[in-house]
């Protein structure tokens, strides 16, 4: 007999659908084994699939990539609060997920937003690794490590539009991925985000890279409320506050389908 599975998909970040970055959201009553959640989100073919199981008074959370699982996802970890917010837990304000590497994260309501806490990266000035701005294409002002991406800073957002990496290239420096950003000339900066070894040529919007984003701009521009946009071709608008060693990521979500999976 098969057993079904339920599945939502939301596009994150955006008020619009077809917007934003598109998650999935598996609702579980237990967990599956790993290889079979990596089938699941290699069959979605998202950017990230993530697996919510309830747990007391919060719900543990995974997320995988069609190639392989990740350490902190923040669009799907929004998507998955919306989920839980519109057909499970109506009366809360607040969800609080257990991660397996980064600890408890948290989501509430804000207005027609939701908000997403989460602890910020760690990041220092760094040499590029080997090939980095080969395959990126454009050599950048300066260059930061952090925990599982780099952080190329450029002087423009004309310059961040303009980049046009060699995917196979990138996909061979040793990292998660790589953000590239800039001030903005809307926003207080864009960015955009690139991950091949992690089965993502280029995210539409990274709520995990707003950890070091927020921090970064947040001393480079001596306030700690600041705007957002991920110039991908779905675009990704946010709004970001640093509070001491957490970051406050909002944006909106909205429902693009729920089915079922049958396995």
């Amino acid at each position: 007999m098969d057993r079904k599975i339920k599945i939502f998909q939301a596009d994150a970040f955006t008020d619009k659908l077809f917007g934003g970055n598109p998650a999935a959201v598996c609702y579980l009553d237990n967990w599956l084994s790993d290889e079979l959640m990596q089938h699941i989100a290699a069959e979605n073919n998202l950017a990230e699939t993530a697996f919510v199981v309830a747990m007391g008074d919060m719900y543990e959370i995974r997320w995988f990539t069609p190639a392989t699982e990740v350490e902190l996802c923040g669009h799907a970890t929004l998507a998955s609060a919306h989920v839980l917010f519109e057909f499970y837990e109506n009366d809360l304000n607040e969800i609080i997920f257990k991660s397996r590497e980064r600890g408890i994260l948290k989501v509430r309501k804000n207005g027609d937003k939701l908000t997403l806490d989460f602890p910020v990266d760690k990041f220092e000035k760094s040499e590029a690794p080997k090939g980095l701005y080969e395959a990126i294409g454009a050599v950048p002002e300066e260059c930061y490590k952090g925990m599982t991406d780099y952080l190329l800073l450029y002087k423009s957002e004309n310059e961040i539009k303009a980049i046009n990496p060699d995917f196979r290239k990138l996909k061979q420096v040793d990292a998660r991925g790589v953000i590239v950003s800039a001030a903005g000339n809307e926003a207080d900066f864009v960015s955009r985000f690139f991950a091949p070894a992690s089965g993502i040529d280029e995210d539409p919007v990274t709520g995990s890279a707003h950890t070091t984003l927020t921090p970064f701009w947040a001393k480079k521009l001596s306030k700690n409320k600041l705007t957002a946009i991920q110039l991908s071709k779905r675009k990704g608008y946010l709004e970001c506050e640093l509070k001491n060693d957490r970051a406050e990521i909002s944006g909106h979500v909205r429902i693009y389908l729920t089915g079922e999976i049958y396995i």
